[in-house]
Parts: structure tokens; sequence; C-alpha cells
């Protein structure tokens, strides 16, 4: 266990028993971070609050502003998307902005989702929703999306069931009506990869965002070569390879990794998460380009206009963001990271394997990420309660 940022004048008992309580915290978050499934996972019916600190909501963050960033190319793409189904798939598909519908998102493979899935898709449908993933995406973003579902299709080969895992098993629903001005999005839903996107005029909220796989990389079978994650995993390591001897003790909250330790996956919109680890402004400039990359990464899944806005969002906070790391920082080490400010939440996790076989050990073959909006912006929410102050609905 690794000092909690302790002031010099701070007696060593206090630091120690924060420590406990710290990591008491992240012990009791990550049992309770199993979720019940979506038939009955009684957290989506709770008010929506937000990721926050114990300190509560930070206010003032977010504003319905202009942009600049045209979203009209995803907005056409929506439509045609929605045009080219059926009107039974249609009537199951879209839901009203402000549904629940939204939160019973699932990174798992089991629970039973909504909407049209791609395995029911006519391939000219698919075409038209990978249009709108397009249009929404970054090149990169939009590959790792797809690469993701292959490997899912990869794992169905290593388990021996294409019924339970395959690149098909993903669903899309739409939340409103595709429009210049008034808020609508979508969402995409499966095994490892969810991404939930809120459009209001020219403005967008990607989040929250889950990716990961299992295995990471597909070295046989119809879609052997593919790798995902690789990018992510490095310039984290990177980063944490870059701090100095006093930095790292900050930033190491425990030595030793020996399981799960993401808090922000399904069903944990409402989590109480204090910041940990280093904090931007200790950092000097060379460290804090590569945090600002680290966290690229990740924002730059989002079309490259709307990205440059949301980076620098991000980088108005920066020194007020925090790196945290579990686990050992050597090439071969496995880890959890992470990158924590009042704009933006990223979590990188090393985990246990669960299929085609399970491990009491993390590996590097099994990797959650997840990235949030913190302080009630997920889903676009706070930008979403300010429009229905200003307009009668």
């Amino acid at each position: 266990m690794k000092n909690m940022n302790r002031p010099p004048h701070l007696p060593r008992w206090v630091a120690v028993a924060a420590a406990l309580v710290f990591c008491s915290t992240v012990l009791s978050s990550v049992h309770a971070q199993r979720p019940g499934g979506r038939r009955g996972a009684p957290t989506v019916d709770e008010p929506f609050v937000g990721i926050t600190t114990s300190d509560g909501k930070q206010k003032g963050l977010f504003t319905i502003e202009s942009t600049g960033v045209s979203t009209e190319p995803v907005r056409v793409a929506a439509d045609a998307f929605l045009a080219g189904l059926t009107d039974q798939q249609r009537q199951r598909t879209v839901f009203p902005v402000d549904d629940t519908e939204w939160r019973k998102w699932d990174n798992r493979h089991s629970p039973k989702r909504q909407g049209v899935g791609f395995d029911e898709m006519t391939q000219d449908q698919r075409t038209l929703a990978f249009e709108m993933l397009q249009q929404s995406l970054s090149a990169k973003g939009l590959k790792k999306t797809k690469d993701i579902m292959k490997l899912n299709g990869t794992l169905g080969e290593l388990a021996k069931k294409p019924q339970e895992y395959n690149e098909w098993l993903y669903w899309i629903t739409v939340m409103g009506k595709p429009s210049e001005s008034e808020p609508w999005g979508w969402q995409l839903d499966g095994h490892h990869v969810v991404i939930n996107y809120f459009v209001l005029g020219d403005q967008v909220v990607m989040s929250p965002v889950f990716m990961g796989s299992e295995p990471v990389e597909a070295k046989q079978g119809k879609f052997a070569g593919t790798i995902v994650m690789q990018d992510e995993q490095d310039k984290g390591l990177k980063l944490i390879q870059m701090l100095n001897d006093e930095q790292r003790s900050e930033a190491v909250i425990m030595n030793r990794k020996d399981g799960n330790n993401n808090l922000t996956e399904a069903y944990k919109d409402n989590v109480k998460l204090d910041y940990a680890g280093l904090i931007g402004s200790k950092l000097d400039d060379a460290q804090k380009e590569a945090l600002l990359q680290l966290i690229a990464e990740y924002v730059g899944n989002m079309r490259e206009g709307h990205a440059k806005v949301r980076m620098s969002e991000v980088e108005k906070h920066l020194d007020e963001t925090y790196f945290a790391w579990i686990g050992g920082t050597t090439d071969q080490s496995v880890y959890y990271y992470r990158v924590h400010s009042p704009v933006i939440l990223i979590e990188f996790d090393h985990q246990r394997r669960v299929a085609p076989f399970r491990t009491s050990e993390p590996t590097r073959d099994h990797i959650h990420t997840v990235v949030r909006t913190p302080n009630g912006n997920d889903y676009g929410k706070d930008i979403l309660r300010q429009h229905y102050e200003s307009h009668s609905h």
C-alpha cells in the first residue's frame, strides 16, 4: 500500500487509516458492482445522479452551446437507418429521449436486449446501421467497434458457443426522433462494446462508453490477426513509467492486482468515487502531454471535430485530473488505471478470464475499459435537464 498523498505534517497513523478506508471503499465497490442482470437490476429505476465524489455534484461544468461542428450527417444516417427497418422493428427500436432504456446497457453477453439486433438485420439494414456508426465515430473508433464484434465471434469459436458469442449479437436503439434542434440519440449495446451517443443541436455527449474484449487477439479462426485495446494498454503503462519515484508513490494505490477493479461498469450510474492518485498539477510538461495522449486515445473514438471539442473541455481541467494505478509497472504486468477529473472518468482494467475457461488471476487477454462523464452528464443528462428547463415539453 502506498501513501495517499500524505502531507509532510500529517501523522502516519492518520494516513494509514485513510488508506485503509480507501481500500475498503474500493473493495466494497468492486463487490457491489456485480449487476443483477437486466431482468432485475433495480438501479435503473433510481433517480439519475451521475458519478460524483463524496462532496457531491459539481455544478456549472456543462452548458448548452454551439460547437460549430455539424451533427447533420449523423441525423441523416439515423433517419435512413430507421427508414430501413420494418414497422415492427422500428416500434421496438425507438424510445423516448428521456427513457430509462439508456441506463439498461450491459457489457456482459447474457441479458436480453431491446432494439433491433445485427443478427436479425438484412445486409442492407446492416449497411445502414454501420453508416450511422461511421458518421458518429472516427475511423479508428469504427474499426475498434467492428474488431470487438469480430473478437466476440472468435470467443464463440474458442468456447464452441456461437449461439452465445458471435459478431452479430449487438443491438441498436434510438432515443427520441433524430432532429436538428431537439434532443435525441442512439445506443449500441452488446458484449464488450456499448456506446451511448446523445445529440442536442451540434453538441454530442458520447458516454458511457464501454469497450473491451476477451480474447484481445484472434490468433486463429475466421478473424485471425484481429487485435484490440493495445494502445489503451500501452499508453497507460508509458505514463506510469514516466513518473519519478515520488510521483509514482502517489499514483500507485496498490502494488498488487489480484482481481477485477473497474468500478463504473453496467448499472453503476450513481457511484460516489473520490479522487485518488497523482494530481495533474504535479506533472511536468512531457508528462502532461502523455496524459493528454492517453485521454485522447479514448476520446478519439468520436468523430474528429467532436473529439476536439471534448478534448478542449478536458484540457481546462487538466491540472485537477488525477491518475491512479493498481498493479505492476513492467511490460509484462497486469494492472488497473484510472483517469479522473470533473469532466471525464476513464477506467482500464486487466480482468480475470471468464470464457472459454476461468482464471483466478487477471490476464492481459481480457480487458475492460469505461469512459464516463462525471457530475451528471452521462447520456447528456445535464444538458438535457437544461434544455427542459428552457423549453416547455
